[in-house]
């Protein structure tokens, strides 16, 4: 094999040496273990939240049926025409993701994000099965044995069995989930199903157990679009190098002048992705604050004042590098582009909270039948007819009235109904042809052209909905 060139581009990508973060604790820690038991629970407990959507429908509070293009969320009910909510939702979570990056840089990636999530579920139980750092070390040192046979089978085995509740909940969200389920036990469910559980294990168990911090550095694109979001005055985690260098051993016979930092590696140890925070701002820093609870406890135990890592802005560094105090931490939160962040977010919000409540419970389209444009009949009274199309979004069936304005000497018939009025059932869209007819002599009836009004009156609550259409006529 030939040597690469000195003069050589650096290789992109380095293969994965595994990691072993050490078991810490701390406030961070804590607010880790907080936050992945809360966003576990709600994942995979929400598909069996019941919630009463009368006959016909599922009881499931959270629901993206697919079969009938609709999303269902507890009250709320999105139809496929009202597709502008979720459209809302999405620039919502994404201004949202913009207003905690550039106030605290990555915090998602630290705390929310599913990768780190899993990742943390899983290093949990690797550490359950095989020890802390320095016992995973060995073992992986170790040749193949009995115990290291036992201990990977065992880990791994957990690891699909997590993997098969994620791939398995996530099939819940999009179908009646009790029913689903038993489908799953008696091997009746549809293929599909089974290829979405099948994929989400495969690439859950592969992400969370064997790739980690790659998955981070090389697959995700955030840590490369986060720094657009990101100014001198966003906090984040950072060495304070003016207070630990240099570093070395505390010793009380010694006269050398030496940092804080003891050169202890207990920031480097409990890092998930391996980096060492000391030398400063990274790509594969998650900014998951691990490396803080370290540090602290270290200062705690050598008698040195905790911060030595800490969340900290560059607009800090210079002050507190004179020996001033740092601004209050409000000042960075709240500034110009995190106001901004904070005023269009909620503006939508704000925006779609109306739209929901001022959206009407009935859908109405008019299209006319142009061929012919209108019919001659016997008396010589002059028909058009129309397709409407109604929508129900009601969870129960109701009686609906339809009527024309625009010429007092127009009437409605419905093909199929009895005078102007039909029942539709609950949550359904229904196809009606509609004939509007005008008496010989009448205004509509001797005119080319005639504006109309199309009037759709539920008769339970007495809501309205209308749509514009002409009518044509025989001119003399």
């Amino acid at each position: 094999m030939h040597a690469p060139s000195p003069d050589a581009p650096p290789s992109l990508y380095a293969a994965r040496q595994p990691i072993f973060p050490r078991r810490v604790k701390g406030r961070f820690r804590r607010l880790k273990w907080l936050i992945m038991a809360v966003t576990l629970a709600i994942y995979y407990v929400t598909p069996w939240i019941r919630w009463d959507r009368g006959p016909g429908m599922p009881d499931q509070a959270v629901l993206i049926d697919l079969s009938s293009r609709r999303f269902f969320m507890f009250w709320i009910e999105i139809w496929p025409h009202e597709f502008y909510f979720v459209a809302g939702l999405l620039i919502m979570a994404g201004l949202g993701l913009f207003l905690f990056t550039a106030a605290l840089g990555r915090v998602w990636c630290g705390y929310a994000c599913p990768q780190t999530v899993w990742t943390d579920l899983f290093i949990l139980v690797e550490r359950w099965i095989e020890g802390d750092r320095n016992a995973r070390i060995r073992l992986l040192n170790q040749p193949w044995s009995a115990r290291k046979l036992r201990l990977r089978l065992t880990k791994w085995s957990t690891w699909l069995l997590i993997a098969l509740a994620t791939g398995g909940a996530w099939v819940f969200y999009f179908t009646d989930a009790p029913t689903l389920l038993r489908g799953l036990v008696t091997l009746q469910a549809p293929p599909v199903a089974w290829i979405t559980i099948a994929l989400l294990t495969a690439t859950t168990f592969v992400f969370g157990g064997f790739m980690r911090e790659q998955i981070c550095i090389y697959a995700c694109p955030w840590p490369r679009i986060q720094a657009a979001m990101m100014d001198e005055d966003t906090l984040t985690v950072a060495y304070r190098d003016w207070r630990g260098e240099p570093r070395g051993k505390h010793q009380k016979s010694s006269t050398a002048a030496h940092g804080d930092c003891i050169d202890c590696m207990a920031c480097v140890n409990v890092c998930p992705m391996g980096i060492d925070i000391r030398d400063g701002q990274q790509l594969a820093c998650i900014t998951c604050a691990l490396c803080i609870d370290a540090c602290d406890d270290v200062m705690d135990r050598i008698g040195k004042p905790r911060g030595l890592v800490g969340y900290l802005a560059l607009t800090d560094e210079v002050s507190e590098r004179a020996g001033q105090p740092p601004r209050p931490v409000w000042r960075h939160v709240f500034r110009l582009r995190t106001v901004l962040y904070t005023v269009l977010w909620a503006g939508i919000g704000v925006g779609l909270v109306v739209a929901l409540f001022m959206r009407p419970s009935i859908g109405l389209t008019v299209a006319p039948v142009r061929n012919p444009t209108f019919v001659m009949l016997s008396d010589a009274s002059i028909r058009n007819t129309y397709d409407i199309r109604l929508r129900n979004q009601n969870p129960e069936a109701r009686d609906f009235a339809i009527s024309v304005t625009g010429d007092p000497d127009a009437v409605v018939t419905l093909e199929g109904a009895p005078g102007n009025t039909l029942r539709i059932g609950p949550d359904q869209t229904f196809l009606q042809r509609v004939y509007v007819t005008a008496p010989p002599g009448s205004d509509a009836a001797t005119r080319d052209r005639t504006d109309l009004r199309l009037w759709v009156e539920d008769l339970g609550n007495a809501d309205r909905a209308h749509q514009d259409a002409v009518f044509n006529g025989k001119e003399n």
